[in-house]
């Protein structure tokens, strides 16, 4: 008698999160509303294909302020996460890390937008404060991941600053500063969606031109912001980095005044629970009836809406990481080939999902559809250009199987569990672009603080905010105990 094999702790895995996804699938929002998609649809690549470079008036102003935001932002961020990743195994630092970068930079700027207005404060600090908590926790992980054997050559008495400078650092600077080059990537996305909450970056024209139907006009819009990401590697140079955050602090319109008086009334009393805020006899039985209500009519479902769209989004992410992969492999494709691969690969990582979604909801009508399509798209050609590149490294034997058989036997197994690494690494992304999606009308989290906001009930959307970041920081727990128990690592060049 044969014995039966149990699964494997990654199958059972992976075939848990395909089951919930599926459950998750079935009662999920995904219908197209729109009475004729396909004619908008027409009209939109025609418009790609006839771009109007001259249509946007400043364009080259709104692409400094994008570039501005960004370089200002990142080099905040790189600073204060470095610091913060030196003392990462405190427990309170990893806490209040994981609490910064689990609210989105359009929350951020939202909060910030309360109390600076539309001043270029408010755009740095919302991408500063949320990157340098996520550069914080890489840059750790990747110290902690770095090749522990040179220390044993470290004669005794060495001190642990000279230890961690000449020993630590080398072996890991390389990724910082390949890290640092993505953050920056992402940070230009983050800096042209701040333009859908009115700060003057590319996102701002872009949002006037599709919602006006100049479809010309967002295809010189997105090429543009493609042209600036696809050379970074050309124009992003060390020596010229300070001429560049000089610079930056130069064109930004820093005339922009705001109120001290409103930042303390913010800080002070708008954020404030309004029950508490009103006082009187029953004022912790208002606040408890106001907090219950909030919870149940706003965050529950809010909750519910989000980890329904993540899961799905999640699982469709590694889906399409499985097609995405080889079109820029050497072990399955030709030079010729890849270079169609990469290109498709860099345009797609590169439109931010909220663009993405934004198009897609405009085209499809309000449902989740829109949501998954681009979150699912944008991940999984991160994760497909990192395994792709993942796959120069492996050596396959002369007589290795050839075609689909080369695929599924020899390269998808060695690349399976590197694959799940960063899936699961980017769960906490997913879930903060899912939140924040609910601003274009899809009922997530981020729909409800939203609300909050355009009805001036600042308390409600900051206990929205609060919500929405202890569930990042749950998925975030969770993610890293998986990672640990089927020891998957994410040291590869970019997250």
């Amino acid at each position: 008698m044969i014995a039966r094999r149990e699964p494997s702790p990654l199958a059972r895995t992976t075939t848990g999160f395909l089951f919930v996804a599926i459950v998750c699938w079935i009662f999920a929002d995904i219908a197209i509303s729109t009475s004729d998609p396909w004619r908008e649809f027409g009209l939109l690549l025609k418009g790609i294909v006839t771009p109007d470079f001259y249509a946007t008036n400043s364009l080259g102003l709104a692409l400094a302020y994008t570039l501005a935001f960004a370089l200002l932002g990142v080099a905040l961020a790189n600073i204060f996460g470095f610091g913060l990743a030196l003392i990462f195994h405190s427990r309170t630092v990893r806490v209040g890390c994981a609490f910064i970068r689990s609210i989105h930079e359009l929350f951020w700027a939202l909060i910030f937008l309360q109390m600076f207005g539309l001043s270029p404060l408010t755009g740095v600090l919302a991408i500063a404060i949320p990157y340098a908590g996520i550069i914080a926790k890489v840059y750790a992980e990747i110290l902690e991941e770095a090749d522990q054997r040179p220390l044993s050559a470290v004669p005794v008495g060495a001190g642990r600053a000279s230890t961690f400078l000449f020993v630590r650092l080398p072996d890991a600077w390389a990724h910082f500063r390949n890290y640092s080059m993505y953050r920056l990537e992402c940070g230009l996305r983050s800096s042209a969606v701040l333009g859908f909450i009115g700060l003057p970056t590319l996102g701002f024209h872009l949002e006037t031109a599709f919602k006006e139907g100049y479809y010309s006009e967002v295809s010189a819009l997105l090429i543009m912001f493609y042209l600036v990401i696809a050379t970074m590697r050309i124009w992003m140079k060390k020596p010229l980095l300070p001429v560049y955050l000089i610079g930056a602090v130069i064109v930004l319109p820093w005339g922009v005044a705001f109120s001290l008086s409103n930042i303390i009334r913010f800080l002070t009393e708008d954020i404030i629970p309004y029950p508490l805020r009103a006082g009187g006899e029953n004022m912790m039985s208002a606040f408890g009836d106001w907090l219950s209500l909030l919870l149940l009519d706003q965050a529950l479902p809010g909750m519910v809406a989000t980890i329904q769209l993540t899961m799905i989004a999640l699982v469709a992410t590694g889906l399409l990481t499985l097609v995405f992969f080889p079109l820029i492999s050497p072990l399955l494709l030709g030079r010729a080939a890849r270079t169609g691969g990469h290109t498709f690969l860099v345009i797609v990582r590169s439109t931010p999902e909220y663009i993405l979604a934004f198009v897609l909801l405009n085209l499809w009508g309000p449902s989740m559809l829109p949501a998954i399509v681009a979150l699912s798209l944008h991940n999984a050609a991160i994760i497909g250009h990192l395994i792709g590149r993942y796959t120069e490294t492996i050596r396959l034997r002369i007589d290795a199987a050839k075609g689909a058989n080369r695929y599924f036997y020899e390269v998808l197994p060695r690349v399976y569990r590197p694959m799940l690494a960063l899936l699961f690494y980017r769960w906490e992304i997913i879930l903060r672009e899912t939140a924040i999606l609910g601003i274009l009308g899809i009922a997530t989290l981020g729909f409800y603080v939203d609300s909050a906001f355009a009805d001036l009930r600042f308390d409600r959307a900051l206990l929205l905010i609060l919500v929405t970041a202890m569930l990042n920081i749950c998925v975030d727990s969770i993610s890293r105990s998986i990672r640990s128990r089927l020891r998957l690592q994410t040291t590869l060049e970019q997250r």
